[in-house]
């Protein structure tokens, strides 16, 4: 039998994009033992996968870690982060590895001199160069997101709580990110909502409840503004449910995409180029990217930056408000 360690430490978005990997590693090495190491904050998106063995968690200091992942004796370690903490790990256990190419430098020349010389191809894809050596191939099957079982507590009171938008179907918009520069302002998220046609769940953590509730009282009483609410597992089950998706580039687009939900992706700072985009083979034509093409400005950042470096915002506020609306009801459909 095999014992493999596969890494990734952060965040929501780039470790539902390892999912494929975990799921054709366990499913193409049937008698492998598969664990991952990770954030302690970020068990909850590894404990409920059925594939994977065990969790290793990583709290901030990594010498009594790499000691206890000695004791393992892993065959093999993928590594899917690739910073210095991963490779330090490797090191550490002084086993057989492998990562994936990151691309840095085609990243830089992109942002800093908008020299396009990244690679047709997505992260996913790039995550699966570091289980090469174990012969395994990606499956093209997406992504996966696994909740908790239906009776779980939580789930449960969701829906009760949510009947009225579960019996007549709704959108789920998410309004939150991590990044200033990768969010639709307000007045944008408000004309959307103003043109839809079925009741609207708005989505995000705590620091976006207040934009929700301006989105929520500008747009009508079909809005719901559920931002702080819930969990990440509660947001995600709300995604499930969901008719369509609209969201910034942030983690919870890339669970809407596990779930091959049709969904509205909106760009600003960042551009798709990047490799990041929903991932969602076969599925393709459910999912839009709305961006403001042609300005010489995009991308600023590769991740995402606290305001406009510019100050004119152009890639969110020139964004077609009527265009995404009529996407968002036309996958719908």
């Amino acid at each position: 039998m095999k014992k493999i360690l596969i890494i990734r430490f952060s965040s929501i978005g780039d470790i539902v994009l390892t999912s494929p990997v975990i799921r054709c590693v366990a499913r193409q090495i049937p008698d492998a033992e598969l664990h991952v190491l990770t954030r302690k904050s970020n068990r909850q998106l590894f404990e409920h996968n059925p594939y994977i063995n065990k969790i290793h968690c990583f709290d901030g200091s990594l010498k009594p870690l790499i000691e206890t992942l000695k004791k393992e004796q892993f065959d093999f370690v993928a590594d899917l982060h690739k910073n210095l903490r991963s490779m330090r790990v490797r090191y550490g256990l002084k086993r057989p590895s492998a990562g994936f190419p990151k691309l840095n430098l085609e990243k830089y020349l992109l942002v800093q001199f908008g020299i396009d010389r990244m690679p047709k191809l997505h992260i996913v894809d790039r995550y699966f160069k570091a289980v090469e050596p174990l012969g395994v191939q990606n499956d093209g099957l997406g992504l996966d997101y696994f909740l908790p079982p239906d009776e779980y507590p939580t789930l449960v009171q969701l829906k009760e709580i949510y009947a009225p938008q579960l019996s007549s179907g709704f959108y789920a918009v998410v309004i939150g990110g991590k990044h200033n520069t990768k969010i639709l302002p307000v007045e944008k998220v408000t004309e959307v909502c103003k043109k839809l046609d079925l009741k609207v769940i708005l989505l995000g953590g705590p620091e976006d409840r207040q934009r929700g509730e301006q989105i929520a009282s500008f747009s009508g009483a079909h809005v719901t503004n559920s931002c702080g609410l819930l969990s990440l597992h509660q947001s995600a089950w709300l995604l499930k449910h969901s008719r369509a998706v609209l969201t910034n580039d942030t983690g919870l687009m890339h669970i809407a995409a596990a779930f091959g939900k049709p969904l509205v992706s909106v760009w600003g700072n960042t551009v798709p180029s990047l490799g990041m985009t929903p991932y969602m083979p076969g599925k393709e034509h459910q999912s839009v990217i709305s961006e403001v093409e042609g300005l010489k400005c995009r991308p600023c950042s590769k991740i995402g930056n606290e305001r406009c470096p510019k100050g004119h915002f152009h890639c969110m506020m020139k964004q077609d408000s009527g265009k995404i609306a009529s996407d968002l009801l036309r996958i719908s459909r």
